[in-house]
C-alpha cells in the first residue's frame, strides 16, 4: 500500500501514514472549513489499507511489530471529531481479526478538552487508547 501524505495548514492536520514504518500519524490544528474534502480521502485510504490487511494482500501485524495510529492534535474541532471516530472504526475492523492495532493520544497536559475528547472516541468506537501527556513550555 502506497503512503498518504497531505501536508498541514494552518487548518489542516499533517497526515503522514507511513505503512512501511507501521505507523499512521496525524499531527497539528485540525479545523477544516471543509471537513469532507480533508477527510473523504484519509477515510478513502483507511478503507482500502484495512480491507488489504483483512485481504492478506500487506504485511502482517504482530505484538511485536502492531500497527500503531499516532494522534498528535493541537486542537480538533467536533466535525474533525466525527470523522476521527469513523477512521477508528475502520482500524477497529483489524482488533476484531486479532491484528494489534495501538493508538496513541497526544495531548498538551493542561489541555483536559482535548484528553476528554479523545476519551469520549475511544469510548465510542469501542477502542483502547493510549493517553500521552505533552509537558507544556513554561
Amino acid at each position: 500500500m502506497q503512503k498518504l501524505y497531505i501536508k498541514p495548514t494552518n487548518t489542516t492536520p499533517e497526515v503522514n501514514f507511513l505503512t512501511v514504518q507501521n505507523i499512521l500519524l496525524l499531527r497539528g490544528v485540525s479545523s477544516p472549513e471543509d471537513v469532507r474534502a480533508m477527510y473523504y480521502p484519509v477515510i478513502e485510504w483507511i478503507v482500502d489499507f484495512v480491507n488489504e490487511i483483512l485481504e492478506g494482500k500487506d504485511k502482517i501485524y504482530t505484538s511485536n511489530n502492531p500497527l500503531k495510529f499516532k494522534a498528535d492534535l493541537i486542537y480538533l474541532n467536533s466535525s474533525s471529531a466525527k470523522f476521527l471516530y469513523d477512521i477508528f472504526v475502520e482500524l477497529k475492523k483489524l482488533i476484531q481479526r486479532g491484528i494489534p492495532v495501538i493508538v496513541e493520544w497526544y495531548y498538551d497536559e493542561e489541555d483536559i478538552d482535548l484528553k476528554e475528547g479523545g476519551m469520549d472516541i475511544a469510548l465510542l468506537a469501542g477502542m483502547d487508547f493510549t493517553f500521552i501527556p505533552k509537558k507544556t513550555d513554561s
